[in-house]
């Protein structure tokens, strides 16, 4: 009886491993070329130089005897590496819509699975679904979650789809008409056998888009919304400094989404600048009620940030400020560059940890040094940060231009104190800089913090006529004046 059970039981395990009942998996209908809209070129934006690297790949694609006559070979491989959100997925299907050959898509956690070998059959699988389609391209989102390097410490059964597709991307087998295209934002961590010249080839950084990719996103994103004549996608693109295309996506959509809410006929610049402060400092918390000497002691920490980086030679310029709640912070100052910045040098590094000093600084001027709050905490962290890396990778410091890895077994106990000192000493140096010129500049801070609490938010040109003691628009007559056009255009 219980020989016969066994048999059985073995012979039934055969029978559903090979039919795939009883895997939660996908089978092999899952590798299946992706259908859906056909994506050019044109529709990517913001990644020119990105786009003239992989024409050729559309070229071999198109003609890959054209390329084979004098002997030559294309890249097999195509590894697209940038920050999240900068259009790696959609460049893909961009060299897929050109070129017009089948688009095979798979993430790198579709071939993990809890079975042993599971994982490797399903690299097998995507390749020879591939090849019975080519010329093809496949496409491996998030190549980390399977190409991460190995090590001897690990499991035999670990390796498996890595090696599978180390095997299937140049193996005994020559596949000529595949091209993989793999994206990570973690290229570092991939392993080196599956990164070198034969497998992928050609390594295409796609960067955060700079002040003319993210005008050229915002104008592709404006097409279908009704904007007013007024909003200008060159002055929203220099406000936007570090976006990446989806966030810039994300900010029309929640810009015309706020229009409707308020019944407006068209989407105007007031409402992208909403949605712009909306994904940087999140939502206002309007329902917060704070008593009026801790929205008064937010608005001169504020107005501390405010006037440092107003008189700091250096310093990036003030776009506004606000003492109004948004997502964990009590207040916030928004600084706007001028470009993007790329060097970035000792003087404006310097200018930013003055500039993150500012809001403590004015607390312990007004309230006294027993009396300042934890709301700095964020300022502290930046300007140490900051600190840190001017010492440790950018040779700004008395040290002198050496680097000193992270890994705390690199550096001697005597060096690691002496770096933890020069970094102290830096923030130190930014938190006198800050106190004497809101020292001297006491008057304005005043003006400034009163102006706050009454406004709640202040732009650049606001803040400047405020601390020369010049009246700007009564906040009753603000008031009024959305009131009666909301009535208008109701």
């Amino acid at each position: 009886m219980l020989v016969s059970s066994f048999f059985f039981l073995v012979i039934l395990s055969v029978f559903f491993e090979n039919s795939g009942f009883m895997k939660a998996g996908p089978r092999q209908t899952q590798f299946e070329p992706s259908e859906g809209k056909t994506v050019k070129f044109s529709d990517v934006h913001g990644v020119d130089e990105a786009k003239e690297e992989l024409q050729d790949i559309v070229a071999f694609l198109k003609d890959p005897a054209a390329f084979s006559s004098l002997g030559g070979k294309l890249p097999k491989g195509v590894l697209l590496t940038g920050p999240p959100g900068t259009g790696k997925t959609m460049l893909a299907r961009a060299v897929a819509g050109e070129a017009g050959v089948p688009f095979f898509f798979a993430s790198g956690s579709d071939f993990e699975e809890m079975f042993v070998g599971v994982g490797a059959k399903r690299v097998r699988e995507l390749f020879a679904a591939a090849r019975k389609k080519e010329p093809a391209i496949i496409f491996i989102d998030e190549l980390d979650a399977v190409g991460g390097k190995r090590s001897s410490r690990d499991q035999q059964y670990m390796k498996q789809t890595l090696n599978q597709l180390l095997v299937e991307m140049d193996g005994f087998q020559q596949n000529e008409a595949i091209i993989v295209i793999a994206a990570t934002n973690f290229p570092e961590s991939l392993d080196q056998a599956l990164v070198r010249p034969g497998r992928f080839d050609r390594h295409v950084v796609v960067p955060l888009p700079d002040v003319r990719g993210r005008a050229q996103i915002l104008q592709h994103h404006m097409r279908n919304v009704t904007t007013a004549k007024d909003v200008d996608p060159k002055i929203l693109a220099r406000g936007t400094s570090g976006f990446s295309g989806a966030d810039l996506q994300n900010m029309v959509n929640l810009a015309a989404i706020q229009a409707s809410k308020d019944k407006a006929s068209e989407v105007t610049l007031k409402h992208f600048e909403w949605a712009k402060d909306r994904i940087i400092m999140g939502a206002e918390r309007k329902s917060q009620y704070l008593e009026h000497k801790d929205k008064l002691a937010t608005a001169y920490h504020e107005g501390g940030h405010a006037l440092v980086a107003l008189y700091t030679d250096g310093a990036m310029p003030l776009h506004k400020v606000t003492c109004v709640p948004r997502g964990h912070a009590l207040g916030y100052t928004a600084l706007l560059p001028e470009n993007d910045r790329t060097s970035v040098t000792l003087k404006e590094y310097l200018a930013g940890i003055d500039v993150s000093m500012g809001g403590r600084v004015a607390e312990e001027l007004i309230y006294g040094q027993e009396n300042v709050t934890s709301g700095a905490s964020s300022d502290i962290q930046n300007a140490t940060r900051t600190a840190t890396a001017m010492v440790k990778r950018w040779g700004f410091s008395k040290l002198g231009p050496v680097y000193f890895d992270d890994r705390e077994e690199m550096i001697s106990p005597r060096r690691k104190e002496e770096i933890e000192d020069e970094i102290a000493r830096i923030v130190r140096a930014g938190e006198t800089r800050a106190m004497n010129l809101l020292t001297s500049k006491i008057d304005e801070l005043h003006r400034l913090a009163h102006a706050l609490v009454e406004h709640e938010t202040l732009d650049s040109e606001e803040v400047k006529k405020v601390i020369k003691g010049e009246t700007i628009q009564n906040i009753a007559d603000v008031l009024e004046d959305d009131l009666s056009k909301k009535e208008a255009s109701s």
